[in-house]
């Protein structure tokens, strides 16, 4: 089991569609959350820290999802 922050930056007016599907593949693993606003291009920016077995297959799985957001993570532990 790893503990991983996975930083997410997508187009705020998109954000709610793809937020719904990334809480519906992760859901019960999160264990924190923050929301950014938007800057000034309408990026909008979350991170989010997740307790996972598969890193790998996460990350796939959300950058599959995420369509034109940009997806990278840091792992905080190792368990």
């Amino acid at each position: 089991m790893q503990i991983v922050e996975l930083d997410i930056r997508l187009p705020y007016d998109g954000r709610g569609k793809v937020l719904r599907k990334i809480v519906s593949r992760v859901r019960g693993k999160i264990r924190d959350i923050h929301f950014f606003p938007p800057n000034v291009r309408g990026i909008s920016e979350i991170r989010i820290e997740v307790e996972a077995e598969n890193i790998r297959k996460l990350i796939k799985e959300l950058r599959n999802v995420t369509g034109e957001g940009k997806v990278s993570f840091k792992v905080l532990s190792d368990a």
